[in-house]
């Protein structure tokens, strides 16, 4: 792999800046058919790209080479081609290209396809048949079959949001995640024939009070096996099934862990290894379908962001803690991919707190500088999704405000996965609201036990938790010292109109109707609507090309900031929803500790 991030003058280079330049990889995926063949993401070049693997070989040879990066890419079963999608400048739109796994001319994947959103992608071992799903603000979403040779052929299209699952072992079924019911947080599914008629439904979401999300998990591996792996959230989590699409028959696997429970197939179809997430941290278990036998793999005392079993039984998964940079480790012994260069340094452990909080017990992960008392000032770094959680992982952006004499709390609010699915539902209809309720909950814990200092408190978030800290900070205006909002939802009306298709079906979702139908849900929730009541500093950053917080909104709220002259300021880049390249990266981080120091320091803070 070429050694790009040996920097010269790396003795004098600030530990933060170091986590952020170092080698990393993603966890290899790797060809069914082919698994010396494998696939992985580096930010070796200084931007983030595709890499071919033959691990026979040893050679290692990069796929993709764009100024904004590429991290969306699958090889073909067979290991004979890269598929790797190719946007504008991080605008998420665009169509598939094709390039052998040696090296060559990229070429159109789907030749005959326009342009649009990516909704999933399903490759057959024969190499020749693909199907491509698609969405587009014209035809919602729509999905094709694509054949070496022929033209494309659409198979299913719907307004609502859906998606390519995983075809069968011998690529005569595909299952469908779909929203036709229109309740974009929680899928139903529906396994077809490659013609488009329908084979078996499943939904969960219809005749009950409450509604139930199902997610597909892949085909059993095996010729002629018609079992399909299914995540439901039955029993109140994220834990799996086996559904076989021919007989109807469901197989619950009674598996007995706290928290939400995933898993995909072991090679051969004998197993499964499971992935488990309880309290923010990850771990993982082999499950053996024939004894019923749960066997816990060994991995540290952390987070596993992704795993993979191979075909001679072993496992590798890429894990990492907050104080330990990530590694891909196996559990035949050692580290799996380990590129050359500048290693990440160290950072501080997390510590727990559990916060009493009006809708039950609110997990925040807690890390100080080593050695620093209190109280000190805090960053509370709100994480995006918000269907997402944090977890005890590394995090180069945490780390770079520790190692300016930051504390750092990171709150898992109403609407984080990871603690049920009531947990994850509940911020419905007062969007935004419910998780500032949690942020100050644990705001008040922060500053009473000490940790925090009152005057020198600092929301920050990226994405969702962008649009968090910019709600927070004109809702909670005397609360906050400092605000700090990346690519975030700042006029959430005209984000609705602005962006891509399936977030608007998650919006209709979240608010129970669109702009139009429950205006004052959406005018309680945008931060525009309190715009005038905010008092801290503001730092905005936005990428131009943003599919998912457009520019327009931003350029709303910050309009209105001007006119009253509110002490703010605002960074546009280039790219996306954030950016792949290094030294963009590094970049913003700067830039923002660096309002925050100035702003802190000259007391900035609005009358």
């Amino acid at each position: 792999m070429n050694d790009a991030h040996t920097v010269a003058g790396t003795a004098d280079m600030p530990d933060w800046e170091k986590r952020f330049r170092a080698p990393r990889v993603s966890l290899p995926d790797w060809a069914e058919d082919a698994p010396d063949r494998s696939l992985f993401v580096s930010n070796a070049t200084g931007t983030y790209e595709l890499y071919a693997w033959d691990r026979a070989t040893g050679a290692q040879r990069q796929v993709t080479d764009r100024p904004n990066g590429t991290t969306d890419g699958i090889l073909t079963p067979d290991g004979e081609a890269v598929w790797w999608f190719s946007d504008t400048d991080g605008d998420e739109f665009g169509i598939w290209i094709r390039q052998s796994f040696h090296g060559g001319d990229d070429v159109p994947a789907a030749p005959g396809l326009e342009p649009s959103y990516p909704a999933g992608l399903a490759i057959g071992r024969d190499g020749t048949t693909a199907v491509v799903g698609r969405s587009t603000d014209e035809d919602g979403t729509t999905i094709h079959v694509v054949r070496a040779g022929a033209a494309p052929v659409e198979i299913y299209r719907h307004r609502e949001s859906a998606g390519v699952g995983d075809l069968s072992h011998d690529g005569s079924l595909l299952a469908i995640e779909h929203t036709e019911h229109g309740d974009a947080m929680h899928s139903a599914l529906r396994v077809t024939r490659l013609d488009g008629t329908t084979v078996a439904e499943l939904d969960d979401t219809a005749g009950g009070t409450v509604e139930l999300g199902l997610e597909v998990l892949g085909f059993a591996p095996v010729a002629g096996d018609t079992r399909l792996l299914v995540g439901h959230q039955r029993r109140g989590r994220w834990e799996p099934m086996i559904w076989d699409v021919a007989s109807g028959e469901e197989s619950d696997l009674g598996i007995e862990l706290p928290g939400d429970v995933n898993a995909e197939w072991y090679p051969d179809g004998s197993a499964l290894l499971i992935a488990h997430s309880f309290e923010a941290r990850g771990e993982l278990w082999r499950y053996d379908l024939a004894t019923r036998a749960l066997t816990r793999i060994d991995t540290p005392a952390g987070s596993v962001s992704g795993a993979t079993a191979r075909p001679d039984g072993s496992v590798e998964y890429l894990w990492s803690s907050a104080a330990q940079p990530p590694r891909v480790r196996s559990t035949a012994g050692g580290v799996v991919l380990d590129p050359p260069g500048l290693k990440a340094p160290a950072s501080v452990p997390v510590e727990d707190v559990w916060v009493e909080g009006p809708g039950g017990r609110i997990h925040a992960l807690v890390q100080k500088p080593a050695g620093a008392g209190g109280p000190l000032p805090t960053v509370f770094e709100i994480h995006g999704g918000p269907t997402w959680h944090d977890s005890d992982a590394f995090a180069a952006g945490p780390a770079a405000w520790l190692d300016h004499g930051y504390a750092v709390v990171r709150v898992n609010y109403r609407g984080s996965t990871g603690y049920g699915r009531e947990w994850t539902d509940a911020l419905k209809h007062r969007v935004g609201l419910i998780e500032l309720e949690d942020i100050s909950a644990v705001r008040e814990w922060a500053v009473s036990s000490g940790l925090a200092d009152p005057a020198k408190l600092v929301l920050a978030g990226g994405s969702w938790g962008g649009y968090l800290t910019l709600l927070g900070l004109g809702t909670q205006p005397r609360d906050w010292a400092v605000g700090i909002a990346a690519v975030p939802v700042a006029d959430y009306v005209t984000a609705y109109h602005d962006e891509m298709e399936n977030l608007k079906a998650l919006d209709r979702t979240l608010f129970g109707g669109t702009p139009e139908e429950v205006p004052e849900r959406w005018e309680a929730s945008s931060p525009l609507t309190y715009v005038d009541a905010v008092r801290a500093p503001v730092y905005i950053s936005a990428g131009v090309n943003d599919p998912r917080c457009p520019i327009r909104q931003i350029d709303n709220y910050v309009d209105r900031l001007a006119s009253r002259g509110a002490v703010h300021e605002v960074y546009r880049y280039d790219a996306g929803h954030g950016s792949l390249v290094v030294e963009e990266r590094i970049k913003q981080v700067r830039l923002e500790i660096d309002f925050a120091d100035r702003c802190l320091k000259g007391a900035a803070v609005q009358p």
